[in-house]
This record gives structure tokens, C-alpha cells and sequence, in this order.
């Protein structure tokens, strides 16, 4: 099967495939009765790769991006209803298992949930959305065309201080002061409109030794950008624990980051659902308070050189899984 075919590598598809199988085919082999949620559907490419592995296995697929739904549409049409296209942010994964298209019934468990974080590689190759600073192009970064606020709004309205804060905050920029002051000053001559004005700034303000060494300097600044538009950060918070609750015993949740930030919070939410509730010191766990989770995955996993070779936008990923173990309100430790 050749992703590449609806213009989409999936990454590090051999790996989601191997932390996801244990938990799709508890019941069968083909994944009878399992679903996953693919809460970050885009074009498909995870989604398509599962399907056809696991020929019994129903994905539900969530994207707020409408361009990306109509592509996972269509690349997912042979599998008929197995495949299940549905409109919203990963944040509203209740929401949507309460009435998935085309199922025609609502699920109050699934077997796994995978988030493929960050910026897709349609929207990448889309030059007109404003993501890639390698070329020209409006000042937007929606994932939703509908959303209101733009890259170009945060630009042009924002104060030196709210600026600086994304920048910072969201782009561990260093120069985020500096950056800000610029921005402020040239758009007092005029606003800001397309990608090619910004990098033209970026390069100008950023330390010639600093560009030398540290990556395109418009990286840091147009992921903040795009994290503040579309409110990444704080969906993902919201996001985690909808997916980990939602998991039957034996289910599983796969997390694809692709920068320090995202990686952080899912190792934070993680470590927290795989801690036992008992006091410190304990010998033994107190009833009730065994740990409902477990690790699957030691630390973050990253692509194997050979795929970063065949597919570089795996470079920067980051893989970690979790397991449930046990409902909630199980009883630990010795009774």
C-alpha cells in the first residue's frame, strides 16, 4: 500500500502498528469488535494502514480540518462503514463517540486511540494555509479554515508582551523580545500579510551566529504562531484524559509528538496515570489505589534512521504509549 499515492507518509507507521496490534486483536487476530480512534485522521495515512491490517477493525477518525476530512473520505472509501470520517478537535472525542458517522451507535469504550500531533503533512504541502516558511504565503495556520483568529491577527494585534509570551512560551524562543519589538515596529508601517515578509524580519533580527547553528530561524516562530492559533497546547491537556478514560482494560493510547512541548505533557499525564494513589512508604498498595495504567513504550521512541532517510519529517518524532490495566475503582494491593 503506497501512502504516498494521496500525497501522505504515514510516521513511523510499523511501530503504531506493533504498540497498537496487542490491544486490536485481544478478541481476533483481524481486530473483530475493535475500534481505534484516530484522533488526528488528516489525510488518513495511519488510519488507512490499520484498516487494511487489521480486516475486522472499525477506526474512528477525528480532524477539524475539512480539506484533511475530505481526503480521508476518500482514501478510506473502500473500507466502507469500518471507516468513520467525523468533524472536531481531538479535544471533543466524547463528544464524537456519543454519535460516530456512519456506525450508527454510540461507543462508550474503544481499544485504542492514536494522536499524530502537531501540523499535518497535506496541510505542510499546502501552500496557501501559511505553515511552511519555505515559501510564500498568507499569514494564516488555521487546522479549521472556520476559526476566526490568523498568524497574521497575532502579528498585527497582539502587545509587545502577549507576543513576546507566544513566541516564548510556545516557541522556547530565545529571542523572543527582540523578535517582538521588530514585529511591532514594522507593523506600524504596515500589517502583516504573507510568510515572506515575517522570515525577511526573522533573518534580519536573529544574531547572524545564532542562524549559523540553530536551524531556520523562522522554525521556532512560526510553530508558536501556529500553536497560538489554533489553541494546540491547551487541546492536548484536554484531550489525554478524555482518550485514557475512554479505553477498555487492555486498550491502549499511542502519542506521536513532534516538539518538547507536546512530548512534555504527554509524559506529565502518562506518569500520573501510571503512579499509585497510596501515601509514600507504604509496604504494600492500599486498596483502591494501584496504579489503572502502565507504560508501554521506555521513554519516547524516535524513527530508526533508515525511515528518517525514506520519510524526514519522522526526524522529530516522538512515540510513547500507555496501557490500561484496570478499571477505574479496581482494588489494589493486598486485601
Amino acid at each position: 500500500m503506497s501512502g504516498g499515492d494521496h500525497g501522505h507518509i504515514p510516521v513511523m507507521a510499523d511501530r503504531i502498528i506493533d504498540l497498537l496490534a496487542p490491544a486490536v486483536t485481544r478478541r481476533s487476530p483481524t481486530g473483530v469488535g475493535a475500534v481505534v480512534v484516530d484522533a488526528t485522521l488528516g489525510a488518513g495515512g495511519h488510519a488507512e494502514l490499520l484498516l487494511a491490517t487489521f480486516t475486522d477493525l472499525t477506526v474512528v477518525g477525528i480532524d477539524r480540518d475539512g480539506a484533511a476530512r475530505e481526503a480521508a473520505a476518500d482514501r478510506l472509501a473502500s473500507f466502507g462503514s469500518r471507516a468513520s470520517v467525523n468533524a472536531g478537535r481531538y479535544d471533543e472525542l466524547d463528544r464524537v463517540l456519543q454519535a460516530p458517522t456512519g456506525l450508527g451507535r454510540s461507543l462508550t469504550e474503544v481499544d485504542g486511540v492514536l494522536f499524530d500531533l502537531g501540523v499535518s503533512s497535506m496541510q505542510l504541502d499546502q501552500r496557501n494555509r501559511g505553515f511552511a516558511y519555505s515559501v510564500d504565503a498568507p499569514l494564516d495556520m488555521r487546522m479549521n479554515p472556520e476559526d476566526t483568529l490568523t498568524a497574521a491577527d497575532v502579528l498585527n494585534t497582539y502587545s509587545h508582551g502577549d507576543l513576546a509570551r507566544v513566541l516564548s512560551d510556545y516557541g522556547e524562543e530565545r529571542f523572543a523580545g527582540r523578535i517582538a519589538s521588530a514585529v511591532v515596529a514594522a507593523r506600524r508601517e504596515r500589517p502583516f500579510t504573507t510568510s515572506a515578509r515575517l522570515v525577511e524580519l526573522l533573518y534580519a533580527t536573529i544574531p547572524a551566529a545564532t542562524r549559523r547553528t540553530g536551524g531556520h530561524p523562522a522554525k521556532r516562530t512560526f510553530q508558536a504562531l501556529r500553536i497560538e492559533v489554533n489553541g494546540e497546547l491547551d487541546s492536548l491537556r484536554a484531550a489525554l484524559p478524555g482518550a485514557l478514560d475512554a479505553l477498555t482494560i487492555g486498550g491502549r493510547t499511542v502519542v506521536m509528538s513532534y516538539q518538547s512541548l507536546e512530548d512534555r505533557i504527554v509524559k506529565r499525564e502518562f506518569a500520573q496515570r501510571c503512579r499509585s494513589s497510596s501515601p509514600a512508604g507504604l509496604p504494600v498498595e492500599l486498596p483502591g489505589t494501584a496504579p489503572r495504567f502502565t507504560l508501554v513504550t521506555r521513554g519516547a521512541e524516535q524513527a530508526t534512521e533508515t525511515e528518517i532517510d525514506a520519510n524526514p519529517r519522522s526526524a522529530p518524532a516522538r512515540v510513547r504509549a500507555i496501557e490500561r490495566i484496570a478499571p477505574d475503582g479496581a482494588e489494589g494491593g493486598v486485601q
